[in-house]
């Protein structure tokens, strides 16, 4: 079995591959590498990747023309891509729209045209995200739920590669399933997500800001679980070529101050917060309803956030004692 990931060298990307070579599943990854948040991170991941045999890489901007044409000689080898690679951050689609447009649209683009050129292709799994939800005030959120209100352009690239994929479905028979992944954190994370740099400024003692309001609340999922769903999902693609999309949550929305209390019971360290408004990107709470994927794999989150923080801040120490900045 060969698997086609992308975005290998990111954070999800990175725990799947680890776990499918785990398996002795061939693993061939691809990551454009950029700059978004310190590429020392990403290397980092990627070089540990690449003490596995089972592991090959190619550095490649999936939306630029031809990119994909490198791996002509694995065509007949690939029975499955999991697709990770985007440009993310919420508020970061407000400064660089064009990113947005150019990874995750013609990069997702790119990626369902290769797979077109698959004969052993057996199901395509790619991400998505809770922002898709915009701005709908119904909880928890369902895959039956409207989705034509995003709350932010980053969303709207998101629901566009969620129709494009239905499309591709519906004209090549091509089996794929989107994750809308809720908030995922834990070791090897993104820098730029609230819990990271949360992490940083509490050690560092500068200010953590906090959005007003009580009732600010994310579904946290711990990357372990997600690597379980991700590959529980990967091993039941939808039959007749379909295209269907699923929650991956914790079922559980936590107040982000409760976030901050574990930070700091962890860190051992107080937060110095302040506080400012709600930008209008940003939703006041996210709640996954995980039936779809439970009533298909059996799948169900098993990490609570107060061990998944203790994960977290084990590996953050770790990993900043070692002369790591991110």
């Amino acid at each position: 079995m060969t698997i086609l990931v992308t975005g290998a060298a990111g954070f999800v990307g990175f725990h799947v591959s680890q776990a499918l070579l785990a398996q002795g599943v061939r693993v061939i990854g691809v990551d454009n590498l950029n700059t978004y948040y310190t590429p020392a991170l990403k290397h980092a991941r990627l070089a540990l990747l690449q003490t596995q045999p089972g592991f090959s890489f190619h550095k490649l901007d999936l939306a630029a023309p031809e990119a994909l044409s490198v791996l002509a000689s694995e065509k007949n080898s690939i029975t499955g891509i999991l697709h990770f690679a985007a440009q993310a951050g919420v508020r970061y689609s407000m400064l660089n729209p064009a990113a947005f447009a150019h990874s995750n649209v013609l990069g997702h683009l790119a990626v369902l045209e290769f797979a077109r050129t698959l004969p052993r292709l057996v199901h395509l799994v790619y991400a998505s995200s809770s922002s898709v939800y915009g701005r709908n005030t119904t909880l928890p959120f369902s895959e039956t739920d409207r989705v034509d209100q995003p709350g932010s352009f980053y969303a709207v690239t998101k629901r566009t590669a969620e129709l494009t994929s239905s499309t591709y479905s519906h004209l090549y028979g091509l089996p794929q399933t989107g994750l809308r992944f809720f908030t995922v954190y834990g070791p090897w994370g993104r820098p730029d997500m609230a819990y990271y740099s949360f992490a940083k400024a509490i050690l560092s003692g500068a200010d953590v800001t906090l959005y007003e309001g009580d009732a600010l609340a994310r579904d946290f999922t711990y990357i372990a679980d997600v690597v379980s769903a991700v590959l529980a999902v990967l091993a039941k693609p939808p039959e007749h070529g379909a295209a269907r999309v699923l929650n991956i949550g914790n079922h559980r929305p936590e107040s982000v101050r409760t976030l901050v209390q574990l930070l700091e019971q962890q860190l051992g360290c107080k937060a110095h917060i302040t506080l400012k408004p709600r930008p209008e990107a940003d939703v006041e709470t996210t709640w996954a309803n995980i039936d779809a994927i439970h009533a298909l794999t059996g799948w169900q989150p098993t990490t609570q956030l107060a061990q998944g923080i203790a994960q977290f801040v084990a590996w953050f120490k770790t990993y900043q004692n070692s002369g790591h900045q991110a």
